[in-house]
């Protein structure tokens, strides 16, 4: 027995949404334990001991610990029964697209999306002054990656990565990633998201198969998302500079 599995986890990061999701959807019995990065839970010798890297999120199932979300992601698809084939499929040429999507993720949209959000919302919050030109270098990346998903990645009649009909991991990752988008002011967001139709139906049909755990694990996005939008609003009506103390906070 490998006793019950724990989810180190941040509600904030994307990473950790998502394997929160699959968790959730997938009916695993697991622990989650909150691990604030705003309050900088991640750098203690406790979490330490459980990622050496301070990153969420992490899990331990029994006297086994992992790190990354893809590679978690990989394990409970793979360590758990009952789960379904299209999360992780056995067929290795399709296990094999998915990973290529996975890998392609990390330094193509989460590196565009990320450094977006952070350079023009979050930073602050997470102790980071905001970068106009880092800012500018991310939106390029962002826009290339969102042009990718629409016109290859999502280039089929399913609904899902790759034209398949059913979910699988990599799209749980990287729909999480780019919910992150929600933080920004309207206009900035409309800018960014609208062009791309595929992806925004993607988004939805993401949001609909996996509800309701999607909209539960995304409430905390939701509430930051309120907050800022009364910031601006309080900057707009005021031109008082905002507090850098906002309750949001991410893993990028």
């Amino acid at each position: 027995m490998m006793g019950k599995l724990k989810v180190y986890a941040d509600q904030m990061s994307q990473p950790s949404r998502a394997v929160l999701i699959f968790c959730r959807f997938n009916g695993i019995d697991f622990e989650e334990i909150k691990v604030d990065i705003s309050k900088r839970h991640h750098l203690s010798p406790e979490f330490r001991e459980i990622n050496p890297l301070q990153k969420v999120p992490a899990i331990v199932h029994g006297s086994f610990n992992l790190s990354e979300s893809h590679a978690i992601l990989v394990y409970l698809a793979s360590a758990f029964p009952g789960i379904a084939d299209h999360w992780y499929p056995s067929n290795l040429f399709r296990r094999a697209k998915i990973n290529s999507v996975m890998d392609w993720h990390h330094s193509n949209l989460q590196h565009g999306a990320a450094n977006y959000v952070i350079n023009t919302v979050l930073g602050p919050a997470t102790g980071r002054p905001l970068s106009p030109k880092a800012a500018a270098e991310a939106e390029k990346v962002l826009l290339s990656s969102l042009s990718k998903l629409e016109n290859i990645w999502l280039n089929g009649d399913g609904h899902f990565l790759l034209g398949v009909s059913q979910p699988s991991i990599a799209y749980l990752s990287m729909v999480c990633e780019l919910m992150q988008l929600e933080v920004l002011d309207e206009k900035d967001h409309s800018r960014i998201l609208s062009p791309y139709k595929k992806v925004l139906q993607w988004i939805e049909d993401t949001r609909t198969a996996t509800n309701p755990h999607f909209e539960e694990v995304h409430n905390i996005l939701y509430r930051a998302k309120k907050k800022f939008e009364q910031q601006r609003s309080r900057v707009a009506e005021t031109g008082t500079e905002p507090s850098n103390k906002m309750g949001g906070h991410s893993k990028m």
